[in-house]
């Protein structure tokens, strides 16, 4: 089983591409990011004609997750608990078959948090105590758990071309990647950390400055396994490619193929 993430920046501007990459691919699962669409307008049949059943939790014009799946998706729960007065868009998990068995699949989208020192970096530090509860919670189920997204925190000053650079960003703070060891430590495995150590692995580069020409990125989509995940962890990959075509999101790809 080959499970994918890629944060698409616009399901709607970037649905040729979209298609092409699912057509070249052919991923069990995609957990999408940032569509940015309401679920009525999300172009569902556009995935259907390629075999996938289609799962989102969506929200007008920002944030919005989904999963695509060649199998039905089962139990599918949206939204992050913890909250009833969070109305954004960026948690969905659902089940899928795995061989003989099950895997649970989460699509994140975790808060930017810029500007650090506002409520927005109290939300998303709010929001990552949020998903460590919900993570414990489904480790308890002891049923293969990946948790894929982009979860705007660059983990370790490797995971950046020019770690000085991100000092004062959200997504380098000390709270934030403390946040993230927390998750970790609950017994998670970072899959593409496990098969590809040492710099130089990015899954982002912002569209200014010539950034991907320079191979000035980051690594901030991620794809976390639990222990009976791991175990079945065959490879990862970065789809770097997609960042180079027409009109790309500036997120690509991350995959990892899982023992069925």
């Amino acid at each position: 089983m080959i499970i994918a993430t890629w944060n698409i920046n616009g399901v709607k501007a970037r649905l040729e591409s979209a298609l092409a990459y699912l057509r070249q691919h052919s991923p069990d699962v995609v957990c999408l990011q940032e569509i940015k669409s309401v679920d009525e307008g999300f172009p569902t049949s556009a995935f259907q004609d390629l075999g996938y059943n289609v799962e989102t939790n969506g929200q007008k014009g920002f944030n919005g997750v989904a999963i695509l799946s060649k199998s039905p998706l089962e139990d599918v729960t949206r939204g992050l608990p913890g909250d009833e007065l969070d109305q954004h868009a960026r948690w969905i998990e659902a089940s899928v078959a795995l061989g003989d068995s099950m895997v649970r699949v989460v699509s994140l989208y975790l808060p930017n948090g810029n500007p650090i020192g506002t409520e927005k970096f109290a939300y998303k530090l709010a929001w990552m105590k949020r998903m460590q509860a919900r993570a414990a919670a489904l480790l308890e189920d002891e049923m293969p758990l990946v948790l894929a997204g982009d979860f705007n925190v660059i983990p370790e000053n490797e995971d950046a071309k020019r770690p000085q650079a991100w000092v004062n960003d959200a997504l380098f703070q000390p709270e934030s990647r403390a946040a993230w060891r927390t998750l970790v430590n609950l017994g998670f495995t970072d899959a593409t950390r496990a098969c590809h150590p040492g710099p130089g692995v990015y899954t982002f580069w912002d569209y200014q400055a010539g950034a991907f020409q320079k191979d000035d990125g980051i690594r901030i989509d991620h794809m976390l396994l639990s222990s009976q995940a791991a175990d079945l962890l065959r490879s990862s990959g970065i789809d770097r490619d997609t960042r180079a075509q027409e009109k790309p999101s500036d997120h690509v790809p991350v995959w990892i193929k899982l023992n069925s």
